[in-house]
């Protein structure tokens, strides 16, 4: 164990010091008002010492005086908390510009990407957020935005992680350091976004900033870095940081002097004040039915603070409450209409009157769909079986790997149980329908879900507690070559899996508009029957199957309904396909006037 670890037991944590009356401005405030303040008194004193000023800096602000204490650079993408690093860097002599491997330098970390500012002052060289760290693993990062990784691209010598992300709300490439320098990531953006709030509707979002002062990021961010502010609290390492740059550069991040300001700006104590709701949904739609299921879409709500759930009512009863702007309605009866409306609703509690309602009706057949994997966990390996190891196993022609998994529980019989880790098939043609799968939490942790991921695109979710539960996703509908993957989404959690099945992809399983009636409408409006084949799409093009001759406009929506792309007149170069702008992998909707069609992009 480290001597950081033992000063830590035998000297307690010793907080920052900030100049007498430096936060006077502040006291008293929160939420909005408090955010202005600190950005204001952070404003105030900065000195911008250049890019290459950076060099300078770090001889005295990213030296490691708090695990090993050699002189050498405090890195938070090599360091290794609790044994020996992987490499060490010698202040000056190490740095460098260029790299092919790790080890090789370091050089100067954004943690917030400067291509978001366009490279521009005081942001490109302000320390606060800039770290020493190795050239190739800020290579690899990039310039992603940070969340939990589900299945890792790569992983550094220290375990940062590169790959698809797992954070509610965002399914596009991101980068997770280790646990102990999460809450150093989670301040040094909330300080970026405070420090430079009056700028941040000419940055770009990067998919972590927000356009406004307030609340500074976008919701799946701020909901990342809140749970990494509070699992891991400030450091010694951080406060001897801070000191050092207020001694280099002239200001102080206030979130590491203050801890507690996160909370009252962006936490459960800021929306007391806030008592304005969020405007009414509008372009509710049913955009898809089975013979059991009926989808809806809507356009995203807009508040003064932020949406925080969209209430689902069914037949005037709440039905389920969702943070995205579409939701599968499941187990319903063949040849039933079905009336929805929708109230979406804000961190303070406030609800918006409701939508206008429509009418879906589910189809009156039902066609036995064709199992294409029906694993048991009968035939899993049980050598050393409460150890939790990677395990391999081939049952039914599908070949499955679990990692971190144990195979001593049982749930109807056996059951392969996954900790930190994942259960992940091999490569099978016939694509995927719908999915099944029962799970039960094993000895003690929270209730938590496993992210469903065809071709590493999350498509779903699963909950799982400690009751056994059989949970089925309907029209997931990916045609073609599928891997696929459940994630664990809870570190420390231990869940069992048993009878996961799941259909093949057919035609006849596609989502298909349906007929639906507004309440501000006085007649019924039928939509054509549009489909979007193949999906996912290629090479950024959707081809449309149906009668596009009279569409005037397309709408691309990311699953949190930020307008992508508008397009006036999407078919008048070309009667069954449009071209869209570069979007990541992930899942987005197409409004093609009032119908709407969800596509994934692989």
């Amino acid at each position: 164990m480290k001597k950081f670890i033992l000063s830590l037991l035998v000297g307690g944590l010793a907080y920052a010091q900030a100049p007498a009356g430096y936060y006077n401005s502040a006291s008293g405030l929160s939420g909005a008002a408090l955010k202005s303040a600190l950005s204001n008194i952070i404003t105030n004193g900065h000195q911008d010492k250049g890019y290459s000023g950076l060099w300078t800096g770090y001889k005295t602000t990213d030296i490691d005086k708090n695990y090993e204490n050699d002189g050498s650079i405090l890195d938070i993408y090599s360091e290794n908390p609790s044994g020996t690093d992987p490499y060490k860097y010698t202040p000056v002599t190490n740095q460098c510009g260029t790299y092919s491997v790790e080890g090789n330098c370091y050089n100067r970390e954004h943690i917030v990407p400067q291509s978001l500012f366009n490279q521009a002052a005081p942001m490109v060289s302000d320390i606060h957020f800039i770290r020493a760290t190795d050239g190739k693993v800020n290579g690899m990062r990039s310039n992603y935005p940070f969340g939990k990784v589900g299945t890792a691209t790569f992983t550094s010598q220290n375990g940062s992680k590169l790959g698809n992300s797992v954070s509610s709300g965002y399914s596009g490439t991101v980068f997770e350091p280790i646990d102990v320098f999460k809450g150093d990531v989670a301040r040094m953006i909330f300080y970026f976004v405070t420090r430079y709030q009056s700028k941040l509707s000419t940055f770009t979002s990067g998919n972590m900033l927000g356009s406004s002062t307030f609340p500074g990021l976008q919701t799946w961010e701020l909901n990342v870095l809140l749970a990494w502010h509070n699992q891991d609290p400030v450091s010694q390492a951080e406060i001897n940081r801070n000191n050092a740059s207020y001694t280099f550069q002239g200001n102080r991040n206030p979130f590491i002097d203050n801890p507690n300001y996160v909370d009252l700006i962006w936490g459960s104590q800021q929306p007391s004040s806030d008592t304005q709701a969020p405007t009414s949904v509008t372009g509710l739609n049913v955009s898809g039915t089975t013979s059991s299921s009926i989808s809806l879409a809507w356009n995203a709500s807009t508040d003064n603070v932020g949406v925080t759930s969209y209430a689902v009512y069914m037949n005037g009863s709440l039905k389920t409450t969702v943070s995205s702007t579409s939701t599968t309605i499941t187990g319903l009866s063949a040849s039933t209409t079905y009336n929805f409306y929708i109230v979406a609703k804000d961190a303070a509690g406030n609800s918006s009157s409701n939508s206008s309602t429509v009418s879906g009706t589910t189809s009156g057949t039902v066609t036995p769909p064709t199992n294409c994997v029906n694993e048991t966990f009968e035939t899993i390996p049980t050598a050393s079986s409460s150890s939790y190891l990677t395990r391999t196993w081939t049952n039914g022609g599908v070949t499955w790997t679990a990692t971190d998994a144990r195979t001593d529980q049982t749930i109807s019989a056996k059951a392969i149980t996954v900790r930190d880790g994942s259960l992940q098939s091999n490569t099978l043609n016939n694509g995927i329908g719908s999915l099944t799968v029962t799970t039960q939490l094993k000895f003690t942790g929270s209730n938590g879900t496993f992210n469903v991921q065809v071709n590493g695109t999350t498509v779903g979710t699963i909950p799982y507690s400690a009751t056994s539960a059989t949970t089925t996703i309907n029209n997931i509908n990916v045609s073609g070559n599928v891997v696929v993957s459940l994630v664990n989404t809870v570190s420390g959690n231990r869940v069992a899996i048993d009878n996961l099945s799941w259909t093949c992809y057919s035609t006849a399983a596609k989502q298909s508009n349906t007929t639906f009636v507004t309440s501000s409408e006085t007649n019924v409006k039928e939509t054509e029957s549009l489909q979007i084949s193949p999906n996912p799409i290629s090479n950024q093009e959707i081809f449309i199957k149906g009668n596009t001759e009279n569409v005037k406009k397309a709408e691309i929506y990311n699953l949190q309904g930020k307008v992508l792309q508008t397009i006036d007149h999407p078919f008048k170069n070309s009667r069954n396909s449009i071209k869209i702008k570069n979007l990541e992998q992930g899942v987005y909707l197409l409004k093609l006037d009032q119908s709407t069609l969800k596509f994934i992009v692989k």
